[in-house]
């Protein structure tokens, strides 16, 4: 039995309905209604009436969640105690440019309300150079796209996410409209397409290169930069067009840019969430990682994060 399946199923109590209440929740309703089903397997009892009309709880039902209620109370209060000793002390996280336009933010906002006396200091770079950083514990966590780069002894590399990449360019210019057929474009027909993208050192441009290599298309890079702000500055001014991930438009008016989702299925950014080994990591340090976790989920869910796929966390 899980924390989890309590607090579904008292939501679709109080919801009278597995759909609002999966909706309250930002699950699916086939999922909601697993979970439910798995609790009532666990438990050898039928604990919700299931009717067009919604959901009601049966006799069993109505004393499980009575006592759900009092368990889930209890816990919130040991929580609240032991959080009483007001975790504090100093904590790092990496981030690549994308990630930090939309997630930097909301992470600190976050940590400054749950944990006020953790101090958080930020590192903003390509994702290779925060994977030496964390291999030489420089930081504690950052969030990458190779899981081969953090592959050292005892380390962990969680997926939080996978980003799917769009074709960004000026409207000014006119290859989009001459050349591309509908709302989406494939990697094999941008082989003419002027580039602007990361150098090689950076993890989404090792991404493209295997996208380009599976397309059997060899891109047209004109200029290589390593700063995002410049990158959406070239692209803006017509200089030529860029690959990112919907994060890279977090603070850029996309109405003002020509955006084409990719239609490559393996064009697409892995999202980790890689830490030293979990006994170098102090419980402030445990605290971020927890947390940013959660910010992901919340950012996904509510569609903040521009073509981002939640994994299971």
């Amino acid at each position: 039995m899980e924390l989890r399946q309590l607090k579904y199923l008292l939501t679709a109590v109080d919801c009278g309905s597995l759909g609002k209440a999966a909706s309250e929740l930002g699950l699916g309703t086939s999922a909601l209604s697993q979970q439910i089903s798995r609790l009532e397997s666990e438990l050898s009892t039928r604990l919700l009436v299931r009717g067009a009309s919604g959901v009601t709880p049966t006799e069993a039902g109505y004393a499980f969640c009575q006592q759900a209620r009092l368990a889930l109370r209890h816990l919130d209060a040991a929580t609240a105690a032991a959080q009483g000793a007001r975790l504090s002390g100093v904590v790092s996280l990496g981030l690549a440019p994308t990630t930090a336009s939309v997630l930097a933010l909301p992470l600190i906002e976050a940590m400054a309300r749950r944990y006020p006396n953790i101090r958080l200091q930020l590192v903003e770079g390509m994702s290779g150079h925060l994977a030496g950083m964390l291999k030489n514990r420089q930081i504690d966590i950052a969030v990458l796209f190779n899981a081969e780069s953090v592959a050292f002894a005892g380390s962990e590399a969680i997926p939080l996410l996978d980003e799917s990449l769009f074709l960004i360019g000026s409207p000014a210019r006119s290859e989009i409209a001459d050349r591309i057929i509908g709302d989406t474009v494939a990697m094999a027909e941008l082989g003419g397409f002027p580039l602007i993208l990361p150098s090689r050192g950076h993890g989404l441009r090792a991404s493209l290169d295997r996208s380009f290599a599976i397309a059997a298309t060899a891109p047209t890079i004109v200029m290589e930069i390593d700063s995002l702000a410049v990158i959406m500055d070239a692209v803006s001014a017509g200089v030529g067009y860029t690959i990112q991930p919907g994060a890279a438009l977090a603070r850029v008016a996309s109405s003002q840019l020509d955006v084409r989702p990719i239609s490559d299925p393996d064009a697409h950014r892995q999202n980790l969430l890689a830490s030293l080994p979990e006994q170098e990591l102090s419980p402030a340090a445990l605290a971020l990682r927890a947390q940013a976790r959660k910010v992901v989920a919340g950012l996904v869910r509510d569609g903040r994060w521009s073509g981002a796929t939640l994994h299971d966390l």
